[in-house]
């Protein structure tokens, strides 16, 4: 995956219980495949974006019980590892 394309971070969590001094166990979802527990230094105070700039991924299009995206736009195009790679 383009890593700098990853979003830095996602999402607010709450913290469940505060370890120690440099530890804290969050709160989060079962998808989220991380170890509960992270050092202080890894957590930040959530702020919400402002109001118009807030992302609404599409609704996926499924086709032959797939689920795919429609690409309204190519940004931009590199090679890596001898494959074509899009910025959507």
């Amino acid at each position: 995956m383009f890593r700098k394309l990853t979003e830095q971070f996602v999402g607010s969590y709450k913290i469940k219980r505060i370890i120690s001094t440099n530890t804290i166990e969050l709160e989060l979802p079962s998808i989220i495949k991380i170890h509960p527990v992270v050092n202080v230094s890894r957590v930040y105070m959530y702020k919400d974006q402002v109001e118009d700039q807030k992302k609404e991924w599409p609704l996926p299009v499924i086709i032959k019980e797939e689920e795919e995206y429609e690409v309204e736009k190519i940004l931009n195009k590199r090679k890596f590892r001898e494959k074509d790679r899009y910025l959507v």
